[in-house]
């Protein structure tokens, strides 16, 4: 890399784009080991810190700190044990409540309950479920310097903008919400799903609106 180039850091929890000459010790702050997903939870190796929901997990603050690097780091989801599960009963689970499965309880997208409609909520069509997902309305925020440098936090942003620059196109992000399902991670959004956790994190993004530091 020359000096001067703007580049992403590839450190789990950063992803900041920085160039070399503005790259102290210190100035990148990461997990350093993999994610352990278990019923429902999910939680980083290194600092024990979990949620239940995916966007409260990736919004966990790195719990190391150092400089940030291109080198893309080697990690694998942490298992949580070594126990064989007990096999259940084959059903019909279309035909199951919904209201009994704890992914559906906890707000994630379940393919066993997926073709009904959600509880207590009025149907709405696919076409203006489709549009809706495609438009982000500029966000409410803070009173901030439009030329301070912000960090976006939309879901596969991460980029550093200013609010002099920010624009409807300028963001390109994931609406979500994340899907996991049989060991398999992706994005509802743009359909896209993957076995590894590194490769998830790479799914590149569907949606285009504003950079949002709030989100």
């Amino acid at each position: 890399m020359e000096k001067g180039d703007m580049v992403r850091c590839q450190r789990i929890g950063c992803e900041a784009i920085f160039s070399d000459d503005h790259n102290q010790d210190g100035s990148c702050r990461y997990h350093d080991s993999g994610p352990i997903f278990h019923d429902g939870m999910k939680e980083w190796s290194c600092c024990k810190q979990r949620s239940h929901d995916f966007s409260l997990f990736l919004a966990i603050p790195g719990c190391k700190t150092g400089k940030h690097t291109t080198e893309k780091p080697i990690t694998k989801a942490v298992p949580t044990t070594t126990q064989k599960a007990t096999p259940t009963p084959v059903q019909n689970k279309r035909t199951d409540d919904a209201t009994a499965c704890s992914r559906c309880r906890q707000g994630f997208f379940c393919s066993d309950h997926g073709s009904k409609p959600e509880i207590s909520k009025p149907t709405v069509p696919a076409a203006v479920k489709d549009e809706s997902a495609k438009i982000t309305p500029a966000p409410v925020k803070k009173i901030v310097d439009i030329n301070d440098l912000q960090t976006c936090r939309n879901k596969g942003c991460g980029k550093s903008f200013k609010e002099k620059d920010n624009h409807e196109n300028a963001c390109e992000y994931h609406p979500g919400p994340p899907v996991f399902h049989d060991r398999m991670r992706g994005w509802k959004c743009c359909d896209i799903f993957v076995k590894d956790f590194d490769e998830f994190m790479e799914i590149p993004p569907c949606t285009k609106g504003w950079h949002n530091a709030n989100a």
